[in-house]
This record gives structure tokens, C-alpha cells and sequence, in this order.
């Protein structure tokens, strides 16, 4: 019964997720919250491309702010 609590405590869903992504662009994650980021991303598509969309928004505005 313990490591299936352990398990449910690992697990994000994908709400939580999203919102960690979001935190993640203004400031670093602590390591137990980015570790059960990386672990949902592996199985979740959906997370995995809104993760991608915030890295390509993010590069964008980046290069937008640069060009000058």
C-alpha cells in the first residue's frame, strides 16, 4: 500500500503540470518538482507539446527582444 501512495504523490496531472511549465519559464523548479515534471513529460504527448510551445514562444520573444 505504501509505494502505491508513494506513486499517487509522484504523479501529476496534467493541470498541475502545466502550471509547473509556466513556473518554470519565470524561475528554476526545485529539484523533487522538476524531477516529477520530467517523469509526467515522458508519458504525457499532450504536456509534452505545450511544453515545446513554451520553449518556442519563449525563443521567439527572445530573439524578438535581440534584434535590435
Amino acid at each position: 500500500m505504501r509505494s502505491l501512495a508513494r506513486h499517487k504523490m509522484l504523479r501529476l496531472t496534467c493541470q498541475q503540470a502545466s502550471r509547473l511549465l509556466s513556473q518554470q519559464q519565470d524561475e528554476p523548479l526545485p529539484f523533487g518538482k522538476r524531477m516529477r515534471l520530467r517523469l509526467h513529460l515522458m508519458y504525457c504527448d499532450a504536456c509534452t507539446n505545450v511544453s515545446r510551445q513554451f520553449d518556442t514562444l519563449r525563443l521567439g520573444l527572445l530573439r524578438w527582444r535581440d534584434k535590435d
